[in-house]
């Protein structure tokens, strides 16, 4: 009896050692942001607590507010691959330090990057614009398509955090006044689409834009300075709340992207947490993948893959050797 309470005891260690791969981790729904760096992480995720961890997972279209505010208040759903913190950073404190909702790995390694910006080609024939002043100064070099006698400052889709941060600051800096109106875009494909047109045909594009991503890896771009510091007091009350009545000018503070997730995921899937705690990676790495998909007019899932089969020695540090070999087995 002694020596099969011990092998007992040995097969339970060598379980908790492995990750608790055998551990059920039951039914797990995970945010697809509609941006191309947050949504491949979601498939990735996917793919690797279905096939590490045995969780059975659901995506589900989100957005970055909307996705907040649902799992605070429903706790739903479980999991935000990829959640940019900036908007939200008040209420998330707040909801971290009451264990409502837990932070994992910044996803981001190397840092986020928000801003304005314009084409490379606009810098190298005008040196003198290195502000956003400077740009608003001459709205003639940025012609709106709607009215060309005015410029034109492309903003966010709705629901991005970003629509309300670009917005106020659009009114910070007076820029109606300066001879722009704001667009804004319906979908991540229209930005894309306007930057990509904007070298195609040399013209001046001026507006909001992040990386990473596989259009800033394509296409040369200058991110403008503010003119100002990051005032973090502003930007809690005023430049990342919609419709904030007197905005002033303000710059982006430097962006972090964290995994999310909520107390319940924490406790139902609690053999994956050492996993969703290390999964992070560079931006070089995500540009490559970013350019990847769209050289191969990749779907998600598919480009998920290709990270799989292609980045090993990236994500392989994230789980356990027994984890990585049932990955690797089922691909």
């Amino acid at each position: 009896m002694r020596n099969l309470l011990a092998g007992a005891a040995l097969l339970i260690g060598i379980c908790l050692l492995s990750g608790g791969a055998e551990a059920a981790c039951g039914e797990v729904t995970i945010a697809e942001m509609n941006w191309g760096s947050a949504a491949i992480a979601a498939h990735i995720d996917k793919i690797i607590l279905e096939r590490g961890f045995h969780c059975k997972v659901t995506l589900v279209p989100a957005d970055t507010v909307p996705t907040f505010t649902s799992m605070l208040t429903k706790g739903q759903p479980d999991m935000a691959p990829e959640f940019w913190i900036n908007a939200v950073r008040g209420p998330l404190g707040q909801a971290t330090d009451e264990g409502r909702l837990v932070l994992g790995a910044e996803i981001l390694e190397d840092g986020a990057v928000e801003g304005w910006w314009i084409p490379k080609f606009i810098i190298d024939a005008n040196p003198e614009i290195r502000t956003v002043e400077d740009a608003l100064a001459r709205p003639d070099l940025f012609p709106s398509r709607t009215d060309p006698d005015r410029g034109a400052l492309h903003g966010c889709p709705a629901d991005w955090s970003c629509q309300a941060s670009t917005a106020n600051l659009f009114r910070a800096f007076a820029a109606d006044e300066k001879g722009f109106e704001l667009i804004q875009p319906k979908t991540p494909e229209e930005m894309d689409a306007a930057i990509e047109e904007a070298f195609r045909t040399q013209t001046g594009w001026l507006g909001y834009y992040w990386a990473p991503t596989a259009v800033l890896g394509k296409y040369p771009m200058v991110k403008l300075s503010f003119g100002v510091t990051f005032n973090k007091a502003e930007w809690d009350s005023c430049t990342a709340v919609p419709h904030c009545p007197s905005p002033q000018r303000n710059a982006y503070p430097t962006s972090q992207a964290f995994t999310l997730v909520t107390q319940e995921f924490t406790e139902k899937a609690d053999d994956a947490i050492g996993y969703i705690r290390l999964r992070r990676w560079s931006n070089a790495t995500i540009n490559n993948v970013l350019a990847w998909q769209q050289d191969n007019k990749a779907s998600n899932g598919e480009t998920a893959l290709h990270f799989l089969r292609d980045h090993e020695a990236v994500w392989a540090k994230w789980v356990v050797p027994v984890i990585a070999e049932r990955i690797k087995a089922a691909q």
